[in-house]
């Protein structure tokens, strides 16, 4: 997807400040995250819950995904099939392998639907108002375009920046999760 150089150069640099953030801040702020969103309505009230398995400096998920599924939700991670992406339900971690980008998708075999409730989305940078900065590729953008899910932006409250450039094709986050706080977006 297009991207224009001040997205550019912004994604590197927030990439490059989440990058040095240790793990053992990462798991910390992770533990705080997954009960931060907890108190969010549609998030608790969800039956269908979209996740994500991380890469590289992401939020660690892994510990949300296994409280959904042992609570008897129904868990869906993305799978990149060419320009798309859709989600698959997984039973347990067995049911991923490494896919598109070396992220853990689900397997080919696991049930397609997009009829989710919500959806986790992993974020490089987000503003007050929803504007995500994810990794360039529009994938997120594409799936939310055609799919009205609430949205939850996971990211580190030093991921949040007063003003991201919106282009044409980027769908606003609804909530965002951070280690201080969480924020339902100014629409």
């Amino acid at each position: 997807m297009e991207d224009n150089t001040q997205k550019e150069s912004l994604r590197n640099l927030l990439l490059e400040k989440r990058d040095n953030t240790s793990f053992d801040l990462m798991k910390i702020a992770s533990e705080k995250i997954q009960k931060k969103i907890k108190k969010i309505y549609a998030f608790k009230n969800a039956e269908k819950v979209g996740a994500y398995y991380p890469i590289g400096s992401e939020i660690f998920t892994q510990d949300i995904i296994q409280e959904l599924l042992s609570q008897g939700k129904e868990v869906f991670l993305p799978r990149v099939s060419g320009d798309k992406m859709e989600f698959r339900k997984i039973e347990s971690f067995s049911s991923l392998e490494q896919g598109s980008f070396d992220i853990m998708e689900p397997k080919e075999d696991c049930p397609i639907d997009n009829n989710l409730d919500v959806i986790l989305v992993p974020t490089v940078g987000i503003s007050p108002a929803g504007v995500r900065l994810g990794y360039g590729h529009g994938f997120y953008d594409k799936f939310l375009a055609e799919n009205k899910i609430t949205t939850i932006s996971l990211t580190l409250e030093k991921q949040i920046i007063k003003n991201i450039p919106k282009s044409e094709h980027d769908v606003l986050i609804d909530w965002i999760a951070t280690e201080d706080r969480i924020l339902q977006t100014q629409r």
